[in-house]
C-alpha cells in the first residue's frame, strides 16, 4: 500500500494530469459571462449604453459572493456539515448584497433600479428584492456547480489514477510469484548433477538461466509474445522432470497458430506449477500431467490436467483449488483482462483434476 506522503508527492509532481483551473480560466469565464449579460440585458431594455453600467456594477458583486461562498463558506460550513448555519449566512449575503447592489444602481446609473418593471421603481420593494436576490442566487449556484464538478473530475481523476497504480503494483507482484520452492529444488538437483558429474548439468544451468531472465524481464511487460510463454513452461517443465523418474509422465500439445497472439506473462505457468505441487510431489504411483494448448480464431484454448495424488483422493475441490497458484491466475485474469475476455473453469473428473482456461490473445 502507498503511504500518504508519498501520494502526496505523487500528486503534486503530476498535478498538470488532473483538472486544473487557473487565473486564466477565471477571466475568460467572466468576461464572457458579462459579454452574455450585457448583449442580453441590452436586447431587453434595448439600451445597451445602461446595461453595461449595470452589469459594471453587478458583476463585482457577482464575483465576490460567488468566491466568497466557493472559498469561504463552503469549506467552513457544507464541509463540516453545518448546513443550518450556511443557509443563514448564504441569505444573509444575499441581503447585504441587495443593499449594496441597490445604492450603488440608484445613485450611479438610475433612481429607477428595475426598468423591467411595469411601474417605476425608486426603493427597495418586495418584489424587487425577491427579483434581485434570486438572479444573484442563481450566479452563484452557477459558478458553485462549476466548482463542485471540477473538483469531483479531479478527485475522480487521481482517485483513478491511485487505482491505476496499485492495480499495475499488484499485477508485478503476481507476476512474480513463481514458487521458490521450485528454484531451491532445482538449484539442488543442480548440485546433485554436479556432485555426479552429469552431462546434464550445464543444459540444467542454461534452462534454469532462461526461466529466470524470463520471469525478470518479461514480467515487466503488460503482454508478451505466447511463443515466449510457451516456451518458459516448457523450461519449467523440463527443469521439474529432472525430480521425478519414470513415474511421472507428461504428456503436451500444441497447437493452432500461434504467432502474433499476446498474453500477460507468467500466466500460465502458475497452472502448470499446481501441478507440480499438488499433483506430482504429493503422488504416490504413477503420475499422468495433461497440457493441451490450442489457439482457435484469437482463442487460446488452455487445458491442463494432472492425477490427483492417492493420499488425496476424497478430499474437495476446493482443498487444491484455492491454492495460491490458481488464486494468482484468477486475480491476475480479474486485473488484467475484461470479463468477456477469459473464462476459467477448475474441477475434478475421473481421478483427475481439471484446469481449462478459453482466453483471447
Amino acid at each position: 500500500m502507498l503511504q500518504k506522503n508519498q501520494l502526496d508527492d505523487f500528486f503534486k509532481k503530476n498535478s498538470s494530469k488532473y483538472y486544473k483551473v487557473d487565473y486564466r480560466h477565471h477571466i475568460i469565464f467572466w468576461t464572457i459571462y458579462f459579454m452574455f449579460n450585457v448583449l442580453r440585458w441590452g436586447s431587453l431594455h434595448n439600451d445597451f449604453i445602461y446595461s453595461l453600467k449595470t452589469n459594471l456594477i453587478g458583476f463585482p458583486i457577482h464575483m465576490t459572493l460567488a468566491y466568497f461562498n466557493v472559498y469561504y463558506l463552503m469549506p467552513k460550513f457544507v464541509y463540516a456539515r453545518k448546513y443550518f448555519t450556511y443557509a443563514i449566512m448564504v441569505l444573509l449575503c444575499l441581503f447585504v448584497m441587495l443593499l449594496v447592489k441597490y445604492n450603488l444602481t440608484y445613485y450611479l446609473v438610475s433612481t429607477n433600479v428595475m426598468p423591467e418593471s411595469a411601474e417605476t421603481v425608486d426603493s427597495i420593494t418586495l418584489n424587487y428584492a425577491i427579483v434581485t436576490m434570486l438572479g444573484e442566487f442563481y450566479v452563484v449556484s452557477f459558478v458553485t456547480a462549476i466548482k463542485v464538478t471540477v473538483d469531483w473530475l479531479r478527485e475522480n481523476s487521481k482517485l483513478h489514477d491511485l487505482e491505476k497504480r496499485q492495480l499495475t503494483t499488484e499485477l508485478k507482484f503476481l507476476r512474480s510469484q513463481v514458487s521458490p520452492h521450485f528454484f531451491f529444488n532445482t538449484l539442488n538437483n543442480i548440485y546433485s548433477l554436479t556432485l555426479e558429474k552429469s552431462e546434464k548439468a550445464p543444459e540444467v544451468i542454461l534452462k534454469l538461466s532462461e526461466l529466470m531472465r524470463y520471469l525478470l524481464y518479461a514480467t515487466k511487460k503488460r503482454r508478451q509474445d505466447l511463443t515466449n510463454e510457451i516456451e518458459c513452461i516448457r523450461n519449467y517443465i523440463d527443469l521439474e522432470r529432472i525430480r521425478f523418474d519414470n513415474t511421472l509422465k507428461i504428456d503436451m500439445n500444441i497447437s493452432g497458430n500461434l504467432d502474433n497472439h499476446t498474453i500477460a506473462p507468467m500466466l500460465l505457468v502458475p497452472i502448470i506449477e499446481n501441478c507440480f505441487k499438488h499433483g506430482a510431489s504429493k503422488n504416490i504411483g504413477e503420475m499422468l500431467i495433461n497440457i493441451d494448448l490450442e489457439v482457435v480464431d484469437s482463442i487460446m484454448h488452455f487445458n491442463v490436467s494432472n492425477t490427483i495424488p492417492e493420499e488425496n483422493k476424497k478430499s474437495e475441490v476446493p482443498t487444491r483449488a484455492g491454492g495460491i497458484g490458481l488464486s494468482n491466475v484468477k486475480k491476475r485474469l480479474e486485473l488484467g483482462y475484461d470479463k468477456d475476455d477469459y473464462e476459467l473453469t477448475i474441477f475434478e473428473k475421473e481421478k483427475m483434476f481439471n484446469v481449462i482456461l478459453n482466453l483471447k490473445v
